[in-house]
Protein backbone atom coordinates (compact mmCIF):
# COMPACT_ATOMS: atom_id res chain seq x y z
CA UNK A 1 0.00 0.00 0.00
CA UNK A 2 1.33 3.61 -1.20
CA UNK A 3 2.31 5.43 1.99
CA UNK A 4 -0.19 8.26 2.64
CA UNK A 5 1.69 11.58 3.28
CA UNK A 6 -0.53 12.30 5.91
CA UNK A 7 0.56 9.66 8.25
CA UNK A 8 3.35 11.55 9.76
CA UNK A 9 0.63 14.32 11.03
CA UNK A 10 -1.79 11.58 12.83
CA UNK A 11 1.98 9.96 14.62
CA UNK A 12 2.55 13.42 15.66
CA UNK A 13 -0.86 14.11 16.84
CA UNK A 14 -0.76 10.68 18.45
CA UNK A 15 3.13 11.59 20.01
CA UNK A 16 1.36 14.30 21.23
CA UNK A 17 -1.57 13.10 23.14
CA UNK A 18 0.91 10.45 24.92
CA UNK A 19 2.69 13.19 25.92
CA UNK A 20 -0.26 15.57 26.86
CA UNK A 21 -1.75 12.84 29.01
CA UNK A 22 2.17 11.92 30.80
CA UNK A 23 2.80 15.37 31.60
CA UNK A 24 -0.70 16.10 33.14
CA UNK A 25 -0.67 12.97 35.09
CA UNK A 26 2.73 13.84 36.70
CA UNK A 27 1.71 17.23 37.46
CA UNK A 28 -1.11 15.59 39.38
CA UNK A 29 1.06 13.18 41.01
CA UNK A 30 3.61 15.61 42.41
CA UNK A 31 1.14 18.59 43.26
CA UNK A 32 0.20 15.49 45.68
CA UNK A 33 3.45 15.31 46.98
CA UNK A 34 3.67 18.61 48.23
CA UNK A 35 3.26 19.67 51.82
CA UNK A 36 -0.33 19.79 52.96
CA UNK A 37 -1.45 18.25 49.91
CA UNK A 38 -4.40 15.60 51.07
CA UNK A 39 -3.80 11.53 50.53
CA UNK A 40 -0.54 11.90 48.83
CA UNK A 41 -0.21 7.85 48.73
CA UNK A 42 -3.54 7.53 47.02
CA UNK A 43 -3.34 10.12 44.32
CA UNK A 44 0.10 9.07 43.28
CA UNK A 45 -1.00 4.91 43.34
CA UNK A 46 -3.63 5.72 41.15
CA UNK A 47 -2.10 8.25 38.95
CA UNK A 48 0.20 5.47 38.41
CA UNK A 49 -2.28 3.20 37.61
CA UNK A 50 -4.00 5.42 35.75
CA UNK A 51 -1.04 5.69 33.31
CA UNK A 52 -0.25 2.29 33.37
CA UNK A 53 -3.55 1.35 31.96
CA UNK A 54 -3.39 4.31 29.52
CA UNK A 55 -0.12 2.73 27.52
CA UNK A 56 -2.04 -0.71 27.96
CA UNK A 57 -4.50 0.76 25.31
CA UNK A 58 -2.44 -0.53 22.25
CA UNK A 59 -2.24 -4.15 23.91
CA UNK A 60 -5.95 -4.46 24.14
CA UNK A 61 -6.98 -3.05 20.84
CA UNK A 62 -6.76 -5.77 18.86
CA UNK A 63 -8.97 -8.03 21.15
CA UNK A 64 -12.88 -8.53 20.74
CA UNK A 65 -14.32 -5.43 23.42
CA UNK A 66 -10.57 -4.14 24.39
CA UNK A 67 -11.60 -0.81 23.97
CA UNK A 68 -14.43 -0.64 25.42
CA UNK A 69 -13.57 -1.91 28.29
CA UNK A 70 -10.01 -0.14 28.58
CA UNK A 71 -11.76 3.11 27.99
CA UNK A 72 -14.41 2.29 30.65
CA UNK A 73 -11.20 1.18 33.41
CA UNK A 74 -9.56 4.51 32.28
CA UNK A 75 -12.33 6.64 33.06
CA UNK A 76 -13.05 4.53 36.36
CA UNK A 77 -9.72 4.97 37.39
CA UNK A 78 -10.01 9.05 36.67
CA UNK A 79 -13.28 9.34 38.69
CA UNK A 80 -11.31 7.97 41.74
CA UNK A 81 -8.58 10.44 40.92
CA UNK A 82 -11.25 13.19 40.70
CA UNK A 83 -12.36 11.90 44.47
CA UNK A 84 -8.95 11.97 46.09
CA UNK A 85 -7.32 14.86 44.27
CA UNK A 86 -8.05 18.66 43.60
CA UNK A 87 -5.67 18.54 40.14
CA UNK A 88 -7.06 15.21 38.68
CA UNK A 89 -9.69 17.42 36.92
CA UNK A 90 -6.92 18.45 33.85
CA UNK A 91 -6.90 14.70 33.00
CA UNK A 92 -10.05 14.69 31.51
CA UNK A 93 -8.50 17.09 28.72
CA UNK A 94 -6.41 13.94 27.80
CA UNK A 95 -9.89 11.87 28.00
CA UNK A 96 -11.87 13.98 25.97
CA UNK A 97 -9.64 12.86 22.49
CA UNK A 98 -10.07 9.17 23.18
CA UNK A 99 -13.84 9.88 24.03
CA UNK A 100 -14.01 11.62 20.71
CA UNK A 101 -11.73 9.29 18.71
CA UNK A 102 -13.29 5.52 20.51
CA UNK A 103 -16.90 6.45 20.64
CA UNK A 104 -19.56 7.04 18.11
CA UNK A 105 -21.82 10.00 18.16
CA UNK A 106 -23.83 11.48 19.60
CA UNK A 107 -22.19 8.99 22.58
CA UNK A 108 -18.94 10.76 22.30
CA UNK A 109 -20.70 14.51 22.67
CA UNK A 110 -22.43 13.39 26.00
CA UNK A 111 -19.18 11.65 27.71
CA UNK A 112 -17.31 14.98 26.63
CA UNK A 113 -20.29 16.76 28.96
CA UNK A 114 -20.36 14.52 31.09
CA UNK A 115 -16.45 14.67 31.94
CA UNK A 116 -16.66 18.32 31.34
CA UNK A 117 -19.60 18.68 34.11
CA UNK A 118 -17.01 15.89 36.93
CA UNK A 119 -14.46 18.12 36.27
CA UNK A 120 -16.03 21.59 36.97
CA UNK A 121 -17.63 19.57 40.38
CA UNK A 122 -14.80 18.32 41.61
CA UNK A 123 -12.52 21.76 41.41
CA UNK A 124 -15.38 22.86 43.07
CA UNK A 125 -15.54 20.51 46.22
CA UNK A 126 -12.00 20.91 46.48
CA UNK A 127 -10.60 24.34 46.03
CA UNK A 128 -14.19 25.76 46.02
CA UNK A 129 -16.71 27.75 43.18
CA UNK A 130 -15.12 30.03 40.86
CA UNK A 131 -15.14 31.46 37.60
CA UNK A 132 -11.61 29.97 36.32
CA UNK A 133 -12.85 25.99 37.80
CA UNK A 134 -15.89 26.32 35.33
CA UNK A 135 -14.43 28.64 32.42
CA UNK A 136 -11.44 26.24 32.29
CA UNK A 137 -13.11 22.61 32.02
CA UNK A 138 -15.64 24.38 29.56
CA UNK A 139 -12.60 26.07 27.51
CA UNK A 140 -10.87 22.61 26.87
CA UNK A 141 -13.63 20.71 26.54
CA UNK A 142 -14.53 23.00 23.36
CA UNK A 143 -11.25 22.70 21.93
CA UNK A 144 -11.19 19.19 22.58
CA UNK A 145 -14.20 19.13 20.53
CA UNK A 146 -12.86 21.13 17.91
CA UNK A 147 -9.26 19.43 17.38
CA UNK A 148 -11.12 15.66 17.80
CA UNK A 149 -13.79 16.90 14.84
CA UNK A 150 -11.09 18.28 12.95
CA UNK A 151 -9.09 15.11 13.34
CA UNK A 152 -11.75 13.14 12.06
CA UNK A 153 -12.24 15.28 9.42
CA UNK A 154 -8.64 14.91 8.41
CA UNK A 155 -8.86 11.33 8.81
CA UNK A 156 -11.81 10.80 6.36
CA UNK A 157 -9.91 12.82 3.57
CA UNK A 158 -6.67 10.94 4.53
CA UNK A 159 -8.28 7.79 3.77
CA UNK A 160 -10.12 8.44 0.77
CA UNK A 161 -7.20 9.80 -0.49
CA UNK A 162 -5.26 6.57 0.27
CA UNK A 163 -8.29 4.76 -1.62
CA UNK A 164 -7.83 6.92 -4.31
CA UNK A 165 -3.94 6.34 -4.66
CA UNK A 166 -4.41 2.63 -4.31
CA UNK A 167 -6.53 2.38 -6.85
CA UNK A 168 -4.62 4.61 -9.06
CA UNK A 169 -1.80 2.01 -8.49
CA UNK A 170 -3.53 -0.85 -9.59
CA UNK A 171 -4.95 0.65 -12.77
CA UNK A 172 -1.79 1.76 -13.81
CA UNK A 173 -0.02 -1.81 -13.05
CA UNK A 174 -3.32 -3.46 -14.96
CA UNK A 175 -2.86 -0.47 -17.52
CA UNK A 176 0.88 -1.56 -18.24
CA UNK A 177 -0.02 -5.29 -18.56
CA UNK A 178 -3.05 -4.69 -20.95
CA UNK A 179 0.27 -2.74 -22.97
CA UNK A 180 2.47 -5.83 -22.59
CA UNK A 181 -0.13 -8.55 -23.20
CA UNK A 182 -1.39 -5.64 -26.56
CA UNK A 183 1.82 -5.51 -27.66
CA UNK A 184 2.67 -9.12 -27.96
CA UNK A 185 -1.07 -9.73 -29.26
CA UNK A 186 -0.45 -6.87 -31.93
CA UNK A 187 3.23 -8.73 -32.84
CA UNK A 188 1.55 -12.36 -33.43
CA UNK A 189 -1.60 -10.87 -34.90
CA UNK A 190 1.09 -8.98 -37.90
CA UNK A 191 3.38 -12.13 -37.94
CA UNK A 192 0.01 -14.21 -38.50
CA UNK A 193 -0.92 -11.89 -41.07
CA UNK A 194 2.38 -11.74 -42.75
CA UNK A 195 2.80 -15.36 -42.92
CA UNK A 196 -0.88 -15.50 -44.29
CA UNK A 197 -0.21 -12.85 -46.98
CA UNK A 198 2.73 -14.87 -48.07
CA UNK A 199 4.06 -18.23 -47.71
CA UNK A 200 -0.22 -19.47 -47.42
CA UNK A 201 -0.99 -17.78 -50.57
CA UNK A 202 2.21 -18.42 -52.26
CA UNK A 203 1.01 -22.19 -51.45
CA UNK A 204 -2.17 -21.99 -52.18
CA UNK A 205 -1.44 -20.07 -55.67
CA UNK A 206 1.38 -23.57 -56.08
CA UNK A 207 -1.23 -25.84 -55.16
CA UNK A 208 -3.81 -24.31 -58.21
CA UNK A 209 -1.22 -24.06 -60.47
CA UNK A 210 -0.57 -28.13 -60.08
CA UNK A 211 -4.14 -28.87 -60.19
CA UNK A 212 -4.99 -26.51 -63.15
CA UNK A 213 -1.78 -28.80 -64.52
CA UNK A 214 -3.30 -31.90 -63.77
CA UNK A 215 -6.85 -31.17 -65.47
CA UNK A 216 -4.89 -29.80 -68.76
CA UNK A 217 -2.62 -32.61 -69.22
CA UNK A 218 -4.05 -36.01 -67.52
CA UNK A 219 -1.74 -38.01 -69.82
CA UNK A 220 1.31 -36.09 -69.27
CA UNK A 221 4.60 -38.39 -68.12
CA UNK A 222 5.33 -36.15 -65.18
CA UNK A 223 1.77 -36.65 -63.86
CA UNK A 224 2.92 -38.93 -60.88
CA UNK A 225 5.27 -35.90 -59.92
CA UNK A 226 3.14 -33.05 -60.13
CA UNK A 227 0.14 -34.81 -58.09
CA UNK A 228 3.10 -35.42 -55.73
CA UNK A 229 3.94 -31.61 -55.57
CA UNK A 230 0.52 -30.61 -55.00
CA UNK A 231 -0.37 -32.75 -52.35
CA UNK A 232 2.89 -31.78 -50.75
CA UNK A 233 2.21 -27.74 -51.27
CA UNK A 234 -1.27 -28.73 -49.41
CA UNK A 235 0.09 -30.26 -46.60
CA UNK A 236 2.52 -27.61 -45.70
CA UNK A 237 -0.48 -25.40 -46.35
CA UNK A 238 -2.30 -27.13 -43.69
CA UNK A 239 0.90 -27.01 -41.51
CA UNK A 240 1.07 -23.02 -42.13
CA UNK A 241 -2.42 -22.48 -41.14
CA UNK A 242 -1.92 -24.61 -38.30
CA UNK A 243 0.97 -21.84 -37.35
CA UNK A 244 -0.91 -18.59 -38.27
CA UNK A 245 -3.75 -20.32 -35.88
CA UNK A 246 -1.36 -21.18 -33.10
CA UNK A 247 -0.01 -16.86 -33.73
CA UNK A 248 -3.66 -15.73 -33.54
CA UNK A 249 -4.71 -14.20 -30.83
CA UNK A 250 -6.44 -15.80 -28.00
CA UNK A 251 -7.67 -18.02 -30.86
CA UNK A 252 -11.65 -19.74 -30.26
CA UNK A 253 -11.31 -22.61 -31.99
CA UNK A 254 -14.66 -23.60 -33.94
CA UNK A 255 -16.10 -20.46 -33.74
CA UNK A 256 -17.41 -18.03 -36.70
CA UNK A 257 -17.57 -14.61 -36.66
CA UNK A 258 -21.50 -14.05 -35.76
CA UNK A 259 -20.54 -16.47 -32.76
CA UNK A 260 -17.93 -14.20 -31.51
CA UNK A 261 -20.24 -11.38 -31.53
CA UNK A 262 -23.20 -13.34 -30.00
CA UNK A 263 -20.59 -13.86 -27.39
CA UNK A 264 -19.50 -10.72 -26.74
CA UNK A 265 -23.61 -9.56 -26.50
CA UNK A 266 -23.65 -12.19 -23.99
CA UNK A 267 -21.23 -11.14 -21.87
CA UNK A 268 -22.41 -7.70 -22.00
CA UNK A 269 -25.99 -8.18 -21.06
CA UNK A 270 -26.97 -7.35 -17.45
CA UNK A 271 -30.46 -6.53 -15.96
CA UNK A 272 -30.49 -3.13 -16.96
CA UNK A 273 -29.01 -3.86 -20.18
CA UNK A 274 -30.91 -5.89 -23.17
CA UNK A 275 -28.64 -7.16 -25.72
CA UNK A 276 -29.38 -8.72 -29.25
CA UNK A 277 -27.20 -9.68 -32.40
CA UNK A 278 -28.71 -9.40 -35.56
CA UNK A 279 -26.99 -11.02 -38.76
CA UNK A 280 -28.35 -10.13 -41.71
CA UNK A 281 -27.36 -11.34 -45.42
CA UNK A 282 -25.63 -14.57 -46.40
CA UNK A 283 -22.29 -15.12 -44.10
CA UNK A 284 -19.08 -15.35 -46.18
CA UNK A 285 -16.09 -16.41 -45.10
CA UNK A 286 -13.28 -13.17 -44.54
CA UNK A 287 -9.69 -12.70 -44.51
CA UNK A 288 -8.51 -12.93 -40.91
CA UNK A 289 -7.62 -9.70 -40.43
CA UNK A 290 -10.49 -8.06 -41.27
CA UNK A 291 -12.84 -10.79 -38.70
CA UNK A 292 -10.47 -10.21 -36.28
CA UNK A 293 -10.82 -6.44 -36.72
CA UNK A 294 -14.70 -7.08 -36.56
CA UNK A 295 -14.13 -8.44 -33.38
CA UNK A 296 -11.69 -5.97 -31.68
CA UNK A 297 -14.24 -2.85 -32.74
CA UNK A 298 -17.26 -4.66 -31.25
CA UNK A 299 -15.31 -5.36 -28.39
CA UNK A 300 -14.44 -1.82 -28.02
CA UNK A 301 -17.63 -0.38 -28.74
CA UNK A 302 -19.74 -2.67 -26.52
CA UNK A 303 -17.29 -1.72 -23.65
CA UNK A 304 -18.03 1.83 -24.52
CA UNK A 305 -21.96 1.28 -24.17
CA UNK A 306 -21.24 -1.08 -20.94
CA UNK A 307 -19.11 1.24 -19.19
CA UNK A 308 -20.39 4.70 -20.50
CA UNK A 309 -23.87 4.83 -21.92
CA UNK A 310 -25.88 3.92 -19.23
CA UNK A 311 -28.20 2.41 -22.07
CA UNK A 312 -31.05 0.04 -21.25
CA UNK A 313 -31.32 -1.63 -24.76
CA UNK A 314 -28.10 -2.47 -27.27
CA UNK A 315 -28.37 -3.81 -30.82
CA UNK A 316 -25.17 -5.04 -33.13
CA UNK A 317 -26.39 -5.82 -36.41
CA UNK A 318 -23.46 -7.70 -38.87
CA UNK A 319 -25.04 -7.31 -42.68
CA UNK A 320 -23.42 -9.18 -45.27
CA UNK A 321 -24.27 -7.34 -48.97
CA UNK A 322 -22.67 -8.53 -52.58
CA UNK A 323 -20.16 -5.67 -52.24
CA UNK A 324 -19.11 -4.67 -48.49
CA UNK A 325 -19.50 -6.34 -44.60
CA UNK A 326 -21.27 -4.13 -42.39
CA UNK A 327 -21.33 -3.85 -38.34
CA UNK A 328 -24.06 -1.40 -37.07
CA UNK A 329 -23.37 -1.12 -32.45
CA UNK A 330 -26.92 0.80 -31.79
CA UNK A 331 -27.56 1.70 -28.02
CA UNK A 332 -30.22 4.16 -26.44
CA UNK A 333 -28.16 5.58 -24.05
CA UNK A 334 -27.05 9.06 -22.88
CA UNK A 335 -24.49 9.49 -26.02
CA UNK A 336 -21.49 10.63 -26.61
CA UNK A 337 -20.43 14.00 -25.84
CA UNK A 338 -20.11 16.32 -28.36
CA UNK A 339 -16.81 17.86 -27.49
CA UNK A 340 -15.10 13.99 -27.87
CA UNK A 341 -16.81 13.92 -31.42
CA UNK A 342 -15.49 17.06 -32.50
CA UNK A 343 -11.66 16.60 -31.28
CA UNK A 344 -9.47 16.16 -34.17
CA UNK A 345 -8.86 13.77 -35.98
CA UNK A 346 -10.81 10.96 -34.82
CA UNK A 347 -12.31 12.02 -30.86
CA UNK A 348 -11.24 9.86 -27.78
CA UNK A 349 -8.21 7.19 -27.85
CA UNK A 350 -10.85 4.59 -27.58
CA UNK A 351 -12.90 6.02 -30.85
CA UNK A 352 -9.05 7.13 -32.09
CA UNK A 353 -7.96 3.33 -31.89
CA UNK A 354 -11.26 1.47 -33.84
CA UNK A 355 -10.92 4.06 -36.47
CA UNK A 356 -7.03 3.49 -36.95
CA UNK A 357 -8.06 -0.45 -36.79
CA UNK A 358 -10.77 -0.05 -39.37
CA UNK A 359 -8.39 2.12 -41.86
CA UNK A 360 -5.87 -0.36 -41.70
CA UNK A 361 -7.73 -2.80 -43.52
CA UNK A 362 -9.47 -0.38 -46.13
CA UNK A 363 -12.94 0.15 -44.21
CA UNK A 364 -14.34 3.20 -43.11
CA UNK A 365 -16.17 4.35 -39.96
CA UNK A 366 -19.14 5.97 -38.64
CA UNK A 367 -20.06 7.32 -35.62
CA UNK A 368 -23.09 9.17 -34.70
CA UNK A 369 -24.69 10.26 -31.41
CA UNK A 370 -27.14 11.84 -29.69
CA UNK A 371 -29.42 11.37 -26.08
CA UNK A 372 -31.31 8.10 -26.92
CA UNK A 373 -29.79 7.09 -29.82
CA UNK A 374 -26.02 6.40 -31.02
CA UNK A 375 -24.52 4.45 -33.56
CA UNK A 376 -20.96 3.32 -33.91
CA UNK A 377 -21.20 1.52 -38.20
CA UNK A 378 -18.13 0.24 -39.70
CA UNK A 379 -17.85 -1.45 -43.60
CA UNK A 380 -15.33 -3.11 -45.20
CA UNK A 381 -15.54 -4.04 -48.52
CA UNK A 382 -15.78 -7.98 -50.03
CA UNK A 383 -13.57 -9.35 -51.71
CA UNK A 384 -14.20 -10.66 -55.12
CA UNK A 385 -14.14 -14.32 -54.63
CA UNK A 386 -12.68 -16.79 -57.41
CA UNK A 387 -14.08 -20.40 -57.61
CA UNK A 388 -10.85 -22.90 -56.83
CA UNK A 389 -11.13 -26.05 -58.72
CA UNK A 390 -12.54 -29.14 -56.68
CA UNK A 391 -9.93 -30.84 -54.67
CA UNK A 392 -8.27 -27.03 -54.21
CA UNK A 393 -7.75 -25.21 -51.02
CA UNK A 394 -8.36 -22.10 -50.29
CA UNK A 395 -6.39 -20.09 -48.14
CA UNK A 396 -7.99 -17.21 -46.92
CA UNK A 397 -10.31 -18.71 -44.17
CA UNK A 398 -9.49 -17.82 -41.23
CA UNK A 399 -8.42 -19.84 -38.56
CA UNK A 400 -9.32 -18.15 -35.34
CA UNK A 401 -10.70 -15.27 -34.15
CA UNK A 402 -9.11 -13.05 -31.04
CA UNK A 403 -10.59 -12.96 -27.79
CA UNK A 404 -14.36 -11.68 -27.43
CA UNK A 405 -14.17 -10.14 -23.96
CA UNK A 406 -14.56 -6.51 -24.23
CA UNK A 407 -11.61 -4.51 -23.57
CA UNK A 408 -11.35 -0.91 -25.35
CA UNK A 409 -13.18 2.18 -24.36
CA UNK A 410 -13.45 5.33 -25.33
Amino acid sequence: MHSSPLTSVFTALRVGLHVLVTALAVVTAVRALLPGAPHPVAVVALTVLFLVIYFAGPALSGRRGGPSMWLTALTVVWLGLVVVAPDAGYLAFGLFFLYLHLLPRPWSLLAVAAATAIAVLGFGAHRGWSAAGVIGPLFGAGVAVGIGLGYQALFRESAERQRLIDELMSTRAALADRERTAGKLSERERLAQEIHDTVAQGLSSIQLLLHAAEQSAPEHPALQQIRLARETAAENLAETRRLIAELAPAALEGQSLAQALERICARAAAPALSTKLVVEGAPERLAMPVEAALVRIAQGAVSNVVRHAAASRMRLTLTYSDAEVLLDVVDDGIGIDPAVLDRSPAGSFGLAAMRSRVEQQGGTMVVESEPGHTAVTVAFPLEPTVAAPAGAEVADSPPALPDTTPGAHA
